[in-house]
């Protein structure tokens, strides 16, 4: 008779529950905005999290930056483009060409993806261009050590996975510019609002203690 440990795909499930639950006690998820990172740099700190069990989530992954010119990296892609399976191509490897999922196979290479526990070390990853609902209400992170500014000199040659991805087969770079102004707008229309409600409040709050000044003078007569 067969027993739980004859299915591999059960133990692994077992497997993944263990490790996800290990990572109960970590912050919930921390959403990191990807712009002006650079890639390799910011997939080892990425990698290292969520090994520790912490949930991670990347918005604006067309912002990150590769050091090298955009010929240099076009041509390092075509020769990934003929790594290939001779009999079935479909097979593999998957030459993703969308700039979050460029993020998440550099990512997938820096962790033991084939063990049970690297593979719920990437269940706990998601990536994503610009930044989508829910993730626009919530606060975001940046890796200092990772940051373009402070990493790359201002003489050497860079460019983007949105310039790269568009260069190599990517066709929602647009769309995606368009959505991304919308969210921009509305989110100083939101932003202009906050501050004339905080506005609002300070004055309200400066109005009552002027109205109560009088009965406070009173309470504190009688409380001595």
């Amino acid at each position: 008779p067969q027993t739980a440990s004859s299915f591999p795909g059960l133990r692994l499930r077992r497997r993944l529950h263990y490790y996800n639950s290990q990572s109960a006690e970590m912050e919930k998820v921390v959403v990191i905005d990807c712009r002006a990172h650079m890639l390799g740099r910011l997939a080892s700190v990425i990698a290292k999290q969520l090994l520790t069990g912490q949930h991670v989530v990347c918005v604006r992954t067309e912002g990150i930056a590769i050091s090298g010119g955009i010929v240099r990296q076009k041509m390092k892609f075509a020769r990934f483009l003929r790594l290939r399976m001779n009999t079935k191509p479909s097979k593999g490897p998957i030459h993703f060409r969308s700039p979050a999922k460029i993020l998440w196979r550099t990512v997938r290479g820096m962790i033991p993806h084939k063990t049970a526990r690297g593979a719920a070390a990437m269940t706990r990853l998601k990536t994503f261009e610009g930044i989508p609902a829910p993730f626009d209400k919530m606060k975001r992170a940046v890796v200092p050590d990772a940051l373009k500014v402070l990493r790359l000199q201002s003489s050497h040659k860079s460019c983007t996975l949105d310039h790269l991805a568009r260069e190599v087969g990517w066709k929602h770079g647009d769309t995606l510019n368009e959505k991304e102004a919308k969210r921009v707008s509305e989110s100083a229309a939101y932003y202009k609002e906050k501050q004339a409600a905080a506005a609002k409040k300070v004055k309200a709050i400066a109005n009552a203690a002027k109205e109560l000044a009088p009965l406070e003078k009173t309470l504190a007569s009688i409380s001595k």
